[in-house]
């Protein structure tokens, strides 16, 4: 039987291997599970393969008898990506932290904390274009053990068909809408409607599309809609990651400037908000370290 790219079309499984159930929210598959020759399941989930390049084999109990895993250079690709997307959102996460930190308890320039937010969004959109990066360099090739198996490199595609591409496309896309905000915030003599147009507006985006993403994300985690997974390590960086988008979302609602009055409408909430969901990507990053395929 001929292979296709799983995610591209219809998923197919190595010849022998009969479909049993595939599983997804909305246009998009995120689950599929065959039933083998040798008696028993394989399953192939989106996140699990893209992460840790494993394809799991159950018995007819549901227990686990194996996780095939791809071959060494696809292990060490996987780890590279991940261990890049963890490290920069890490670190974003923390200079976001403390530039939040400097503008709510700091005696110097607005310019101080602005410029350590600058410095954690340019690892933020870096973590965002590594993850884009892992879903479109995602192994989703299977070969005949049931193994999966990269492709060629590629620095880009368009595959809005598949969720992983999709979630991590917005993530980016937000990452550089905070971007356009953050060097607008250096422009000096701003109105008050310059400022909610050229920093306000492109932060609101960018926070909207975190959501987006975030919800996503825990759709492609949860197969359909979202649900508690408190065992799942792969739910928890979802879920904290999506806290992180929800509390950005609500520090950039707080820091609008009321036209009226040229006021901000809550300083201390706009900041503290800020420090929350930096804190949240920063332990998001620390966990996805966790998140990788065996050597």
């Amino acid at each position: 039987m001929p292979e296709k790219p799983i995610g591209a079309g219809p998923v197919v499984g190595p010849g022998g291997w009969s479909l049993r159930e595939e599983r997804g929210g909305g246009p998009f598959t995120t689950r599929v599970t065959w039933e083998v020759p040798a008696g028993g399941t394989a399953t192939w989930t989106s996140r699990a393969a893209r992460k840790r390049g494993v394809v799991e084999v159950r018995d007819e109990a549901g227990a686990l008898l194996a996780a095939v895993r791809p071959d060494r250079g696809t292990v060490a690709r996987l780890r590279r990506l991940n261990w890049v997307a963890a490290a920069a959102f890490t670190v974003g996460g923390l200079l976001f932290a403390l530039g939040a930190l400097v503008a709510q308890i700091g005696s110097g320039e607005a310019v101080s904390a602005a410029s350590i937010y600058l410095a954690g969004g340019i690892f933020f959109s870096s973590g965002g274009y590594a993850s884009l990066l892992g879903a479109i360099n995602a192994p989703r090739n299977l070969d005949e053990n049931g193994a999966l198996r990269s492709d060629w490199w590629r620095w880009w595609s368009f595959e809005p068909l598949r969720i992983e591409w999709l979630a991590t496309f917005v993530l980016f896309a937000g990452t550089l809408a905070f971007g356009i905000s953050l060097l607008d915030s250096f422009i000096k003599g701003l109105s008050t409607e310059q400022v909610n147009r050229l920093i306000w507006a492109p932060e609101m985006v960018g926070c909207v599309m975190f959501l987006i993403s975030g919800h996503l994300a825990i759709v492609e985690v949860c197969h359909g809609s979202p649900k508690l997974l408190p065992r799942s390590l792969e739910w928890w960086i979802v879920a904290v990651n999506q806290l992180g988008s929800i509390l950005f979302f609500v520090s950039a609602l707080a820091a609008f400037i009321r036209p009226a009055t040229a006021s901000v409408v809550n300083v201390d909430v706009a900041n503290w908000g800020t420090f929350g969901g930096a804190m949240c990507f920063a332990a998001g990053g620390v966990l996805q370290a966790f998140e990788r395929p065996s050597a």
